[in-house]
């Protein structure tokens, strides 16, 4: 569908319905039927009424979405990292303070709603140390393309949003290692191990790092997925333009094109995500196989 109308011309009830490929004689069921009929045959999901207005959403949308995937992937990521390695060490030295410390500051962390976060950095670090862009996707001026001043520049404005999402991450991260390092350390192959004269080292980097971990990387998979849902508040904060802020665009001015193909872009990122584990996992645990008495759900 191609519109030529200029961004927020005046229109006319006929004209914007004609615009949207809209009848309003037909029934609700019909209408909806219509837009999966466009959506599946055609990849069209309409044309934005305010946000762009005349700009197709799928053009909207495969604009702002790398910026999203680049932003929230980056943040999972991070997170997981310093969670697994924080959750290792927390079981490594069960009881200990630091045990104690870290487990506490954890479960604070993961309590924070991310926006909270995303607030206190601004105020923190953008505002009065002035140490981070508070706004914007790229400095102002910069050619797009593949250069150090460039994507300097893009890491340097998704540091915050990015940290943001990170530090709300990694506390449970580092309690969901820690649970499973702890219940690795316990297992009777552990215990043959130390009998066996294996190193410290070799136990913890093969056996329980490996065991501990293969449990998260489902979870990892979905919360990339869910990711996206997050962006939207996260991505209003900061200002940064991508799928999240076009999805709240959308719903602030009610443009449904854009709010509804936003949504379906959500949803699509759980379900491959979520696919993607189930076809994967297996063939990194063997207990996981198909069928039998090796079915590890």
């Amino acid at each position: 569908m191609k519109a030529t109308l200029p961004p927020q011309v005046e229109v006319s009830e006929q004209e914007l319905a004609a615009m949207i490929n809209y009848d309003p004689d037909a029934t609700a069921f019909e209408r909806y039927q219509n837009w999966i009929t466009d959506l599946l045959l055609e990849g069209d999901l309409g044309t934005s009424l305010t946000v762009r207005q005349g700009d197709p959403v799928t053009g909207i949308i495969v604009e702002v979405l790398p910026w999203t995937v680049f932003l929230m992937i980056s943040s999972v990521l991070i997170a997981f990292s310093v969670g697994i390695v924080l959750g290792a060490a927390m079981a490594y030295f069960e009881g200990s303070k630091f045990d104690t410390g870290t487990t506490i500051f954890s479960i604070v962390m993961s309590s924070v709603p991310y926006y909270i976060f995303g607030v206190l950095l601004v105020f923190v670090l953008g505002y009065e140390m002035e140490l981070f862009p508070t706004n914007g996707r790229v400095g102002n001026g910069l050619t797009p393309g593949i250069s150090i001043e460039y994507m300097g520049s893009v890491i340097y404005h998704a540091t915050l949003p990015a940290l943001s999402w990170a530090l709300f991450g990694l506390g449970g991260w580092a309690l969901n290692m820690r649970g499973n390092s702890i219940r690795v350390l316990g297992e009777d192959y552990m215990r043959v191990g130390r009998l066996r004269g294996l190193s410290s080292a070799r136990l913890t980097t093969r056996y329980v790092a490996r065991n501990a971990i293969l449990p998260l990387y489902t979870q990892l998979l979905i919360v990339i997925g869910t990711a996206f849902g997050g962006a939207v508040i996260l991505e209003q904060i900061f200002v940064y333009r991508g799928l999240g802020k076009i999805i709240f665009d959308g719903l602030s001015q009610n443009d449904y094109p854009v709010m509804m193909g936003g949504f379906i872009v959500v949803v699509i990122a759980i379900i491959v995500g979520v696919f993607f584990a189930e076809l994967t996992y297996g063939r990194l645990d063997p207990r996981a196989g198909e069928g039998g008495e090796n079915e590890a759900f």
